[in-house]
């Protein structure tokens, strides 16, 4: 059994995002990256079935720069076999990564595909959902809890009113939440080992997607600054701070 993992660079998530001063985006230049924390996860999922022998092959992909083979490096280093890289300088959006990995997944036929829920950078969340809806497949997303048995996948997800636990039948999509694993970290020993595992790179062009973004981003601002808090010495004052100044009440 075969099993796709997308995974995304993305600015690592413990540096503080800082925008271009001419507001056009966010600033990359000398900035760490890494791999997706949700992407993480799915991949550690994979890694157990893999594990616990209901998974024969873990393919890691990544759409994007040629420095995302260091992301996918890394993949190989946390376990995944084989990695493909999508190379191209576009601006990737939701829709065209699905189109990238609709198109992989054709010629791959894996039999699962898990993501990440969403990327910290755009934090869309829709790229596993329109993947699923491009080739057809069910789908479990928000997944907290994943159970594989005999051609089927037992999903058990995060909703606003507990959780929810979906069967699917195989090919499926899933993509994680945080409460599904804690990562593993990657050894010295299997980052030498993933420097000799495969690394395919294709273009775009030939899976026969065309990246043109759709959407065009007008200006990037930084949020507003909040203003510090102020102590109040009893009810009475907080009361009318409330409804002269702030105006809330």
């Amino acid at each position: 059994m075969k099993v796709l993992v997308p995974v995304k660079r993305v600015v690592d998530y413990n540096v503080k995002v800082r925008v271009k001063s001419d507001g056009t985006g966010v600033d990359t230049a000398n900035v760490k990256m890494s791999m997706n924390p949700f992407d993480e996860i799915a991949l550690e999922e994979a890694m157990r079935l893999k594990e616990a022998g209901k998974v024969t092959e873990v393919i890691a992909v990544s759409c994007g720069v040629t420095q995302c083979q260091e992301t996918l490096r890394t993949a190989m280093a946390i376990g995944a076999d084989r990695g493909i890289l999508v190379e191209t300088a576009a601006e990737l959006e939701p829709l065209a990564v699905a189109k990238l990995v609709k198109a992989l997944a054709d010629k791959e036929q894996p039999q699962l595909i898990i993501l990440g829920k969403q990327a910290i950078d755009d934090d869309s969340n829709q790229t596993g959902q329109m993947l699923a809806a491009l080739l057809g497949w069910p789908q479990a997303t928000f997944a907290s809890k994943v159970l594989l048995d005999d051609g089927k996948v037992t999903v058990t997800r995060e909703v606003d009113g507990g959780l929810e636990t979906l069967t699917l039948t195989l090919p499926a999509i899933i993509t994680t939440d945080l409460r599904l694993n804690e990562p593993r970290y990657v050894t010295l020993p299997n980052i030498m080992k993933a420097k000799k595992k495969p690394l395919d790179t294709v273009k775009p062009e030939e899976l026969g997607v065309d990246c043109t973004p759709r959407l065009k981003t007008l200006k990037v601002v930084e949020p507003a600054k909040r203003s510090a808090g102020i102590k109040v010495p009893d009810v009475a004052t907080l009361v009318a701070k409330l409804r002269n100044e702030a105006k809330v009440i």
